[in-house]
């Protein structure tokens, strides 16, 4: 059924390559214009309906101050050594400053720090506008809410500080929120970086330029799709700033990942003279049935992120699904389609490769022989057949190798990396440290108090005295009252900085004794707002839903590879071990980001909570990667156990015919992954050593070890299934027993050899 339609899917491709490719182009086409004609920024927004942050905002959104809207910070400091702000020709050029500032577009006003000294040193400093040594000064940008600005607001706001740079003796710096909303995010040269360590990787593998260069096409070519859809999208909603980096790189990822898998399997039809044509079908048949499963776990388990209820969570796993199901489609499409347009070539090593396979022909000749898919590799079948005589001491080994890997989970802190973490050569930096050499590290994370009287008079007194005598809180603001709602505002500045651990407990302290305490039993009410409020909200969600998404993920999971494979303990034991190594990637990101460890290895400047959304979002992506190498182990074991009736012989043979195609992908994911663990964010960083380290250890040490040693403990019972649950589960398109698969003389290219099956009767 399903391989049948593969079959004449790709079959059909690969015999009229030409209309399918000009398909594609005229669809990538499309698809730029639509996202030139109709696409928006990305654009962060960092809440979700029902948290206490939500409702400050909402009571802001009420009272109109203005304060609802996106910030900027202007951080400003003589040039001249010793000079001051109080002296006339410093203050002269802040008073231009704040001018020019104030006429950019969409400004709603700024403050007014050269006023207040004028009024009095005192009442600077006070305001937080002016450091007590009158050398760091702060122009606060209001703005409307983020839906009326875009990213030629941030362009005009660092421009204007370009130019201000070279006409006055300032040293300028600039930081915000409107910076987090609308700065591009890191990716291009990440980009690059990956898809020539890809192309390496596919030569070495296949010594072919043209094999090589096939994946590699595909993949650009549903990258292009995938993001100008995704950018279609950001016209529409919020689409995060972080999600064309991930779409990007688990696009990459599983884009060439796929390709690799059916190629190697039109290279193996090709080697037994098979038409190029049928090649390229029978590949799309057998190992595009694999590529479709895992990639709709793929998505299925990214879309899982909505039990977050986290819109801009929602969204970008959305924008990432869609590029992961365009990497999907263009595998059964549009690669066949290359197959049939080289023909015979890709049967033959290159000029090239033929060069490389006379210089060290032992070697270069059995990995492209194996990556074929010809014959397992007598290195792999000895080192598997010594895994299945030691079962005990490597699964032991493997697991608490793995256990001892994930203990740090345990430390695991979530927050958001605030400027502070970023590199010095970014202005966002240099603002941040400015501002905490001037005023302290909690005025770069203020706190907004939204309070509704609701007609008691004395409240807002006993609610300013109360927090500014808490011991987590710096300093309070003026409170700003609205006459028409009597809504007030108050800006406070914690102690400690926006990602310190201190600030989200002086958040919770606010909330749940301070507040309350000040307000007392009446029907006023008052909320803790703010970005660094919004954020730690967020995180405090996404902790708390991560369970329910991780056990969706885990039954769906279970029951698909039930199905496919009609075994119990498979599908448990598939399960069990990806959550073993997704957990030992969990605890080298704590070991890195939060412990320092190796950090400098990737441009960490300093120790960073893991930000609070990437635990949730690894897990659906690493969950449904780590199904690819499953499910194409599998297959093979099975086809091999159904061949052979003979669990060892199967197990060895299955894994080892697959284990080069496996840690072929592997590299290249891992390459594509660490190009951008370089990058300058720390998000992305986390993103690309976390997807990184997870499918290193996934292709390696559980692949390689764990499998083959728990299958051989378990024996026959691999493929136990109750007779009246093998009743009930269908057979057909998602089961391995569809029996009207693509060809009755090659059981390999079917998977479907008849055999035993122990089913309990």
């Amino acid at each position: 059924m399903l391989s049948k339609a593969l079959l004449r899917l790709g079959g059909g491709a690969a015999r009229h390559p030409w209309r399918v490719i000009a398909a594609w182009l005229i669809a990538a086409t499309l698809a730029v214009l639509a996202a030139i004609a109709f696409g928006g920024r990305t654009a962060d927004s960092m809440t979700a309906p029902g948290l206490d942050s939500r409702r400050a905002a909402e009571l802001i959104e009420r009272a109109g101050t203005g304060q609802e809207g996106m910030t900027a910070q202007v951080i400003v400091t003589p040039l001249a050594g010793g000079a001051t702000f109080l002296d006339d020709g410093a203050r002269t050029a802040l008073t231009r400053l704040q001018t020019e500032v104030k006429r950019l577009p969409h400004v709603l006003g700024t403050s007014d720090p050269a006023g207040a000294l004028d009024a009095g040193g005192d009442t600077a400093v006070r305001g937080g506008l002016v450091s007590a040594d009158g050398r760091i000064a702060v122009v606060r940008v209001q703005y409307p809410d983020q839906s009326r600005l875009s990213a030629k607001d941030l362009d005009a706001l660092v421009g204007l500080g370009d130019r201000l740079r070279a006409e006055l003796p300032l040293r300028i710096e600039m930081g915000g929120n409107l910076f987090y909303a609308f700065s591009d995010p890191d990716g291009g040269a990440s980009e690059l970086i990956g898809l020539l360590a890809a192309a390496a990787i596919l030569f070495l593998a296949f010594g072919s330029l043209v094999a090589a260069a096939l994946p590699i096409g595909m993949a650009v070519f549903g990258l292009t799709i995938g993001v100008a859809t995704m950018t279609v999208l950001a016209g529409v909603t919020d689409v995060p700033t972080f999600a064309p980096v991930l779409g990007s790189m688990v696009g990459l990822g599983v884009g060439i990942d796929y390709a690799l898998f059916v190629l190697a399997r039109h290279r193996e039809y090709l080697a037994r003279g098979l038409d190029p044509h049928e090649a390229a079908g029978r590949a799309v048949a057998t190992a595009g049935r694999p590529v479709v499963f895992a990639g709709g776990v793929v998505v299925v388990s990214i879309l899982g992120l909505a039990v977050a209820n986290v819109p801009f969570m929602t969204v970008g796993g959305l924008a990432v699904s869609i590029v992961v199901l365009t990497m999907v489609v263009a595998s059964v499409t549009l690669l066949p389609a290359f197959l049939g347009a080289a023909g015979p070539r890709l049967a033959r090593a290159g000029r090239i490769g033929r060069a490389l396979q006379a210089w060290k022909p032992g070697r270069l000749a059995r990995r492209r022989e194996t990556v074929a898919g010809a014959a397992p590799a007598a290195g792999w079948r000895r080192w598997i057949g010594h895994v299945s005589r030691h079962p005990v001491l490597y699964a032991v080994g493997a697991a608490g190798l793995l256990l001892t890997a994930t203990l740090p989970v345990l430390g695991l802190r979530v927050g958001l990396p605030d400027d502070g973490s970023l590199p010095h050569s970014r202005t966002e930096r240099r603002a941040y440290d400015l501002v905490a050499e001037g005023f302290g590290p909690g005025t770069n994370g203020p706190l907004v108090i939204a309070a509704d009287p609701a007609g008691d008079p004395g409240v807002l007194d006993r609610l300013v005295g109360a927090v500014a005598a808490d011991p987590g809180i710096a300093s309070v603001a003026p409170t700003h009252v609205d006459r028409a709602t009597g809504i007030a505002t108050l800006v406070v500045f914690p102690t400690t900085s926006p990602q310190d651990k201190a600030t989200a407990d002086t958040i919770a302290r606010l909330r749940t004794g301070v507040l309350p305490t000040a307000i007392g039993h009446g029907p006023a009410r008052a909320h803790v707002g703010g970005a660094t409020a919004s954020l730690s909200d967020v995180g405090q969600r996404t902790s708390q839903r991560l369970p329910v998404l991780v056990a969706a993920v885990l039954a769906m999971s279970f029951l698909l590879l039930m199905l496919v494979f009609r075994s119990i303990l498979v599908p448990l034991k598939a399960v069990l071990l990806n959550l073993l190594s997704i957990g030992a990637a969990y605890g080298i990101m704590v070991a890195v980001f939060q412990w320092g460890w190796g950090g400098a290895l990737i441009g960490l400047e300093a120790t960073v909570p893991i930000v609070s959304f990437i635990p949730m979002f690894l897990f659906a992506i690493l969950f449904g990667l780590s199904m690819d190498y499953e499910v194409f182990l599998l297959s093979r074991v099975r086809e091999e156990y159904l061949r052979t009736g003979d669990n060892g012989t199967a197990i060895v043979e299955g894994v080892s015919r697959t284990a080069r195609i496996i840690t072929s992908a592997a590299l290249i994911m891992v390459a594509v992954f660490l190009s951008f663990a370089v990058a300058e964010d720390p998000s992305t960083k986390m993103f690309g050593l976390g997807l990184a380290t997870a499918i290193f250890i996934d292709a390696t040490v559980v692949r390689m070890v764990l499998v083959p040693a728990t299958m051989t403990l378990l024996g026959r019972t691999n493929w136990w299934l109750p007779r009246w649950l093998d009743r009930m589960l269908p057979h057909g398109p998602v089961g391995t027993d569809d029996t009207d698969d693509t060809d009755d003389t090659d059981a390999e290219s079917t998977g479907e050899a008849p055999g035993p099956r122990l089913v309990d009767r």
